[in-house]
C-alpha cells in the first residue's frame, strides 16, 4: 500500500482546521447524524471486514464480530443513548465568596485529533477511539497500521465513501508516515501500540504541547492461587491466552501459579487447550496466525528459552504457532520481560500470594492483571495495573461504563463510553456573576479583610 504523501497530509489537516473552524460539529445534531453514518458504515461493510481480517490475519468471522465490530457498535449505540446528557453543561456548587455568581462546567471539542491505531485489533482500536471524535465534536485523521494492507484499504474506503475529508479522513503508510504526522500540530493525539513507539509519540507531541492519550501494552501476569477453581480457571486463562493467538494487549502474558496446585493446574491448562480447539488448532477456523513473519521469528524463538510442555508446533509457511506452556524459563530470558504478544505462555511457580506481588511490583506497571482465588481484595490492596479481573481475564474490557487505560509504561488516560467523551473533549469552567450586585470585599484596601478571612 502506497505512502500517502507529505503535500496530502498537510491539506488535509489544513482542511479539517478550516472545517472545524465553521462551528458545523459543535451542532448535537450533525453529531448524532455521524455517529448514526458511521453505524451503517460498518453493517453495511461488515462482510468486507470479516474477510479482510481473514485475510490478514486467520481471524475467523465469529472472532471478528466478537472482538472487533460488534465493540464499536456498542460503543456507538451508548453514545447515541447519551450523548445529549453527557454534551450537558454540568452546573456544580459555587462557594459563598463568589456570590453572587454561578458555575458551571461545559464540555468543548478538543479540535483536530489525529488517531494512529495497531494491526491487532485493526477495525476496533481504529473506530472505537474515533466514536469519541465524532461524539464530542472533533475532527479526525486515522492512521491504521500497513501491516494489515487488506483491513486498512477497506477502512480507507468505507470512511471516504461516508465523510467528506475535510471532515474524517484515513491516511496510509509506514512509520515515516508515522512521523510526518507527528510533526504536524494536533489538538490531540490518541495513539495505541507498545510503549517504546509510545514514547515517541509522547516526544513528538511535546514539541506542541498536545495532550496525547496512550494505550500501551505490557506484560500483564496471571495469579494461580492455592485456592483456585483449576478447572474454570484453565478454560478461561487458554480462552484468554488463544484469543487473536495472544495477539492481544490485556493478554495474560506469564503465569505465577502456586506450587501446591503447579502440576494439577498444568494439566487442566493442557485439557483446556485441547477443548478449545478439540485437539486440532492448526486446522481450526477459530485459531489467528502471527501477523508477520518479523512476529513469526520472534515469538517461536521465544521457545528455545525454557522446557516445552506443552504444544511447540510452529509453521513458518502459514505463521503458525501452537498454544504453547513454557517451564524452567530463566528471570533475564527476553521471554519474562518483552511483552510476548503471542501464544506462548512462560509458567513460573511462587510458593505464596505475597511472592507473588512482590514479584509483579519489581516490574513495570501492566495494563491487566489477573488473579485467580479467594484472595482478590489483597491483590487489589498490593497491586497497581491499567485493569484488573478476579476470577477472569479479558471481560473487563467488555463493559463500556469501565474506563479502559494503562498506568504507567502501560498506557496514559483512558476511554469507553462516558470517558470516550470526555478523552477528546476539554472541560471549559464557566463563572456567571450577576451585575446587579458588586460586593467591595474583593477590592483594595481590603477593607473588609477580617471576615474574608474568616470566610476564605
Amino acid at each position: 500500500m502506497d505512502n500517502t504523501s507529505i503535500e496530502t497530509l498537510k491539506s488535509i489537516r489544513a482542511d479539517q482546521k478550516a472545517f472545524f473552524g465553521t462551528g458545523k460539529t459543535l451542532d448535537l445534531k450533525f453529531r448524532r447524524q455521524m455517529l448514526a453514518a458511521l453505524r451503517d458504515a460498518i453493517l453495511k461493510n461488515e462482510k468486507a471486514l470479516s474477510s479482510a481480517l481473514w485475510k490478514d490475519l486467520h481471524k475467523s468471522y465469529e472472532e471478528s464480530y466478537i472482538c472487533e465490530t460488534s465493540i464499536v457498535l456498542g460503543e456507538i449505540r451508548n453514545h447515541l443513548r447519551h450523548l445529549r446528557s453527557w454534551a450537558r453543561p454540568k452546573r456544580v456548587t459555587t462557594p459563598l465568596t463568589l456570590f453572587p455568581a454561578s458555575s458551571r462546567i461545559y464540555s468543548q471539542p478538543l479540535g483536530n485529533t489525529l488517531i494512529i491505531a495497531p494491526w491487532n485489533y485493526p477495525v476496533q482500536l481504529l473506530l472505537n477511539p474515533l466514536v469519541g471524535a465524532i461524539s464530542s465534536g472533533c475532527t479526525a485523521v486515522l492512521k491504521p497500521s500497513p501491516y494489515t494492507p487488506t483491513v486498512s484499504a477497506v477502512l480507507e474506503k468505507m470512511i471516504s465513501d461516508t465523510f467528506p475529508r475535510e471532515y474524517i479522513a484515513v491516511v496510509q503508510g509506514n512509520r515515516e508516515v508515522n512521523k510526518a504526522l507527528l510533526d504536524l500540530r494536533w489538538d490531540l493525539i490518541f495513539f495505541t501500540g507498545s510503549p517504546a513507539l509510545g514514547r515517541s509519540v509522547m516526544s513528538a507531541a511535546a514539541k506542541n504541547l498536545t495532550p496525547v492519550i496512550l494505550e500501551l501494552g505490557g506484560k500483564s501476569p496471571c495469579i494461580v492461587d492455592k485456592d483456585a477453581n483449576l478447572p474454570l480457571a484453565a478454560r478461561r486463562i487458554a480462552w484468554g491466552k488463544c484469543l487473536n493467538a495472544g495477539q492481544t494487549c490485556i493478554a495474560p502474558d506469564y503465569l505465577l501459579v502456586h506450587e501446591d496446585v503447579k502440576d494439577a493446574f498444568t494439566k487442566c491448562l493442557k485439557s483446556a487447550f485441547e477443548a478449545l480447539y478439540q485437539g486440532d488448532v492448526k486446522s481450526s477456523p477459530h485459531f489467528v496466525r502471527m501477523v508477520s513473519d518479523k512476529a513469526f521469528d520472534r515469538v517461536s524463538s521465544y521457545l528455545e528459552e525454557g522446557r516445552i510442555v506443552y504444544g511447540g508446533q510452529c509453521d513458518a509457511s502459514q505463521k503458525f504457532i501452537s498454544p504453547t506452556i513454557l517451564e524452567d524459563v530463566s528471570e533475564d530470558a527476553r521471554v519474562m520481560n518483552e511483552e510476548i504478544f503471542g501464544p506462548v505462555f512462560p509458567l513460573k511457580t511462587v510458593s505464596s500470594l505475597s511472592e507473588a506481588l512482590e514479584y509483579i511490583s519489581r516490574r513495570e506497571r501492566p495494563l491487566a492483571l489477573y488473579y485467580y482465588g479467594k484472595s482478590g481484595k489483597a491483590v487489589l490492596e498490593s497491586s497497581w495495573s491499567g485493569g484488573c479481573c478476579i476470577n477472569d481475564c479479558i471481560m473487563h474490557i467488555a463493559n463500556d461504563n469501565l474506563p479502559f487505560g494503562g498506568v504507567g509504561n502501560s498506557g496514559l488516560g483512558a476511554y469507553h463510553g462516558r470517558l470516550s467523551f470526555d478523552a477528546f473533549s476539554h472541560k471549559r469552567s464557566v463563572v456567571k456573576t450577576s451585575t446587579l450586585l458588586d460586593l467591595p470585599f474583593r477590592y483594595m484596601p481590603y477593607k473588609t479583610f477580617k471576615l474574608v478571612k474568616k470566610l476564605l
